[in-house]
């Protein structure tokens, strides 16, 4: 019995090892795939904001033909400004599909995130990478450039009616006493929906902007002043709870306050001579030349705010120069150019500590000069 058990075993052995010589197919060779083709329905976009919620871009592709279903790939679109290689740029991932839309609004957030400015054409860049779901076999599509013009959207906080900012508490150096110290603690506005300012700041206290000097009724604040880092910047609105932080150190500070996103910034302001709070002009250009003292109050500027500076009239020689100081008398500290052989400086630039004499203008007459340390312009106006 033990023998036949030994055979059959034997008999069956044999059977299969000659199964396993048979020849089986080849195993199928898959496509690595092909780079999708990028097509737009626009290449200039310029929405008015009755439009927002319509369809300003639809793009369509080709598939990436992978060795699978297409459940089972993947295309990311991308969205950049012109030259920047789509290092930051927005994204939209679409599994599966060949094509995709973005309303006017979406454009326009992508823009506005961008910084770019209400009613300026920007040249942008959408390109489409294909893959499968695990990001393998990455394609890229042909990049298809488009024109955006973002269209002007209401701020995320209301302006101040008044045109107006000033800021007030225990930080300033005017405390809570409203209204407050003028022109000192108003701040410059710097664009349709920015307002800026730097003050000298007390360590560890707080603060609130207000729209009118002298006037509690409205305020703009924060919602709760105990957020991590918000004594450096973050979300503000109207009417809020809570104070500003103030910085944690005592010193000088530029207030950025965007009512566009909503934001405001604090940062340290650390420049040589710091913030002056006065003016003076002299130099050849001047009637008063370069005597040190100059004479007041023809070569004073008047200060308008924490930042801003005006001259309202001065006579200029053409073809001369001049510096500013912020101490009458005193040649230590002076504002000038950092290159007084710069084109297109005559007429306005930017100031640099114990920089180069300031040229004149081409033209002898009497000028306007206004000055801005919160970016340190400078601009002349003939007047």
């Amino acid at each position: 019995m033990k023998a036949i058990i030994k055979i059959g075993s034997l008999f069956t052995g044999f059977a299969l090892m000659l199964a396993s010589c048979d020849k089986v197919d080849d195993l199928p060779n898959y496509g690595s795939g092909k780079a999708p083709v990028l097509t737009a329905s626009a290449t200039t976009i310029a929405a008015a904001p009755a439009d927002s919620n319509n369809t300003a871009l639809t793009l369509n592709w080709t598939s990436a033909d992978y060795a699978t279903d297409s459940n089972h790939m993947k295309y990311v679109v991308q969205i950049d400004s012109t030259g920047k290689n789509f290092a930051r740029a927005v994204s939209k991932e679409i599994t599966p599909g060949l094509n995709t839309s973005y309303t006017a609004k979406e454009l326009n957030n992508i823009l506005l995130g961008f910084g770019y400015a209400f009613n300026a054409p920007v040249d942008m860049e959408v390109r489409v990478i294909s893959s499968y779901l695990n990001n393998n076999e990455r394609l890229m599509s042909n990049v298809v450039k488009i024109k955006m013009t973002p269209y002007k959207v209401p701020p995320k906080v209301p302006l101040p009616t008044s045109g107006k900012l000033f800021i007030v508490g225990s930080a300033t150096a005017g405390g809570w006493s409203n209204p407050v110290p003028l022109p000192a603690q108003e701040l410059t506005r710097i664009s349709e929906t920015t307002f800026g300012g730097i003050f000298q700041l007390n360590g560890g206290q707080e603060f609130l902007l207000l729209p009118v000097n002298g006037d509690w009724g409205h305020k703009f604040s924060v919602k709760d002043n105990t957020v991590p880092g918000l004594n450096g910047g973050g979300d503000f609105g109207y009417d809020l709870a809570q104070n500003f932080p103030g910085p944690t150190d005592a010193g000088l500070y530029k207030i950025t306050v965007d009512f566009q996103a909503g934001k405001f910034k604090v940062e340290p302001f650390t420049q040589q001579h710091g913030l002056p709070s006065a003016l003076f002009i002299v130099g050849n250009a001047t009637p008063g030349d370069w005597s040190n003292p100059v004479p007041t109050p023809s070569q004073e500027f008047t200060r308008i705010n924490s930042t801003q500076f005006e001259l309202a009239s001065i006579a200029l020689g053409n073809n001369k120069e001049y510096l500013l100081l912020p101490e009458n008398g005193n040649w230590g500290m002076k504002f000038g150019v950092k290159d007084n052989t710069e084109a297109n400086i005559k007429l306005g630039g930017t100031l640099v500590p114990e920089g180069q004499n300031i040229p004149s203008p081409e033209t002898a007459g009497n000028y306007k000069i206004t000055v801005d340390f919160f970016d340190n312009s400078y601009k002349l106006t003939k007047l």
